[in-house]
């Protein structure tokens, strides 16, 4: 007897359930509500109003942003305002933990979408990232108080607020700076005196430390030429020393956290030098001991939220699987192989390895010989698209001759309509939780948010290359199902299959830089950054393709859902250049 015929027994047929169709997408719904609900309180903690607002910048481009009201915060008692700014391929709620902190400190904030970003119109990096609009909508509202406003701006929003101080000089008072710089690639040059009062939170594991001011390891950076230039000062710039004068506007202060570029978002000691900065520059506020911080139990509704997708989309197709029309579909799984031997190890070997060996390589060379058009408009997505093309074409090219076990026919028609259903009512959810209650899911820099309409238009673009792309890994995967896999067990091998290369590659990169405080893969910082996102999204990927082949017997329709909702997550959250 063969494998192919040995394995029905492998799985458990399709109606011999223990729990209703219905109680995953119930699962991923309580998840989704519960943590959307606490996010919201905790972002309105203390009679705090947020709105998701709109507005007009330069040439009618139009912006997006969060804004934050005090409940102190009127026309007849005006508050001191705050921009506060995301960094390059992240978005407004980025900023939540400072937005947060800062609201609560009675600070009015406008945590906008850079140009290009998030909801706001326009190229990524246009209009001064579109800093100088967001300092004069700010100052432009009756409950602020004109003569007390700070700009903060994390990474590239750091030099999206540095363009509002170098447009807009007598409009601000104070600035802090996290995890970015003055001077090249993208801002004006820091003097002794400008920009005025400046807090620089630079953080001893950023990965952007030779970019930014000339070091090889961020510990160092108090040796750093351009910040000793800016500080005014011959010697090293000491952390914790305050530098030049408040009152003059000269002041000049460093703080180093120890944690990473992208994990100033979800530090508490990065997000209390922020606050306490603007504490000793900003009149009018109600300060709060630097330690006094909450924004971490939205950062967990949300993230809890973000993890409650995963079984909301596992559920509605459970469901939509039950619907008379969607009946052809439904089948038993036949597992490609008895048991893990050998062959099995080499296959799964190839496939954790691949996409890893590709995976600079393809984002250096796109970066460097594809520039972002109107038919490719946004660079990250096309680096991503290509590469999972890449790394699932080579993976399946080198183990075409492995079977892939048993598969019915397809209807392909049916196949696509089912993967759309699913997707859109799960982003209907989506937007539903971000219109009554003004919250994403996400958790640190992985979020999925609703598109905008020019997001669904550019996903058009993406989304037929990478479902292909996700139909060969589903391919890939199916050949590596083991007679016998149940449970829990049915889904942990094809999850590390496709997650664990990276989970290996970062541990070795995170592991000797920690250590040494030099990033190996220093030659694309921002790359590194984005491969922590590819652990959790190829992960759920592997579940999502995992229980379309368990309920349907083909990888197809769980591959073809997994392409959707890859090329939605990845549109909606990053820049576009074109």
């Amino acid at each position: 007897m063969d494998s192919q015929q040995q394995d029905s027994v492998g799985l458990e047929p399709l109606e011999a359930r223990r729990w209703p169709r219905w109680m995953l997408a119930a699962i991923g719904m309580v998840m989704i509500l519960g943590g959307a609900l606490l996010a919201s309180a905790i972002q309105t903690s203390g009679g705090v109003r947020v709105s998701d607002i709109r507005f007009n910048g330069a040439g009618g481009t139009e912006m997006s942003a969060l804004l934050y009201v005090p409940a102190t915060a009127t026309p007849a008692t005006p508050a001191p305002g705050i921009l506060a700014v995301h960094g390059y391929i992240n978005s407004r709620e980025t900023q939540d933990g400072f937005a947060i902190e800062f609201a609560r400190r009675g600070y009015v904030v406008l945590a906008t979408d850079q140009t290009g970003h998030g909801y706001s119109g326009g190229k990524a990096f246009s209009n001064g990232f579109g800093g100088p609009d967001g300092l004069a909508y700010l100052r432009s509202l009756p409950f602020v108080d004109k003569d007390e406003i700070g700009l903060e701006g994390h990474s590239m929003g750091g030099w999206t607020v540095l363009a509002a101080a170098a447009a807009m000089p007598d409009a601000y008072r104070a600035i802090v700076l996290e995890g970015s710089s003055t001077g090249a690639p993208y801002a004006k040059e820091g003097t002794p005196g400008w920009p005025r009062n400046l807090g620089l939170v630079y953080s001893r594991y950023d990965e952007f430390s030779q970019l930014m001011w000339g070091v090889g390891r961020a510990m160092d950076v108090g040796q750093s030429v351009k910040l000793k230039q800016l500080f005014g000062t011959s010697e090293a710039v000491q952390a914790g020393r305050l530098y030049g004068s408040i009152p003059a506007g000269t002041a000049r202060y460093l703080v180093q956290p120890s944690t990473t570029h992208p994990g100033d978002h979800i530090s508490a000691a990065a997000i209390g030098a922020a606050t306490d900065w603007f504490a000793r520059t900003l009149a009018g506020g109600h300060p709060r001991p630097a330690g006094d911080q909450i924004w971490f139990w939205k950062e967990i509704g949300t993230g809890l939220g973000l993890l409650g997708f995963v079984p909301l989309v596992l559920g509605l197709f459970d469901l939509m699987l039950a619907l008379p029309f969607f009946a052809s579909l439904r089948g038993n799984a036949v597992a490609a192989v008895p048991a893990r031997d050998a062959r099995w190890w080499r296959g799964a070997a190839m496939a954790a390895v691949v996409p890893v060996l590709i995976f600079f390589p393809v984002f250096i060379g796109i970066f460097l010989l594809v520039p972002a058009t109107a038919f490719l408009p946004q660079t990250v997505t096309t680096q991503v698209t290509v590469w999972a093309l890449a790394g699932a074409g080579l993976t399946w090219f080198f183990g075409r001759g492995r079977s892939a076990g048993r598969e019915s026919g397809i209807d392909w028609l049916k196949t696509i309509l089912l993967a759309l259903a699913v997707t859109l009512v799960a982003y209907l959810v989506l937007a539903l939780v971000q219109h009554v209650l003004t919250t994403d899911l996400r958790f640190w820099i992985m979020a999925i948010k609703p598109p905008s309409v020019r997001q669904w238009l550019i996903a058009l673009i993406y989304v037929v290359p990478m479902t292909v792309a996700f139909l060969m890994t589903g391919r890939v995967l199916r050949s590596l199902t083991v007679a016998g896999d149940r449970g829990v067990a049915r889904y942990i091998s094809p999850m590390l299959v496709l997650s664990g290369g990276f989970v290996v590659l970062l541990g070795l990169v995170y592991g000797t830089f920690f250590a040494t405080g030099t990033l190996a893969s220093g030659f694309d910082p921002l790359s590194t950054i984005i491969a922590i996102q590819f652990v959790p999204v190829l992960a759920a990927v592997a579940a999502i393709i995992t229980f379309g082949w368990s309920r349907t017997g083909s990888h197809r329709p769980g591959a073809m859902l997994g392409g959707m909702l890859v090329t939605l997550y990845v549109v909606a959250g990053t820049a576009t250049q074109g």
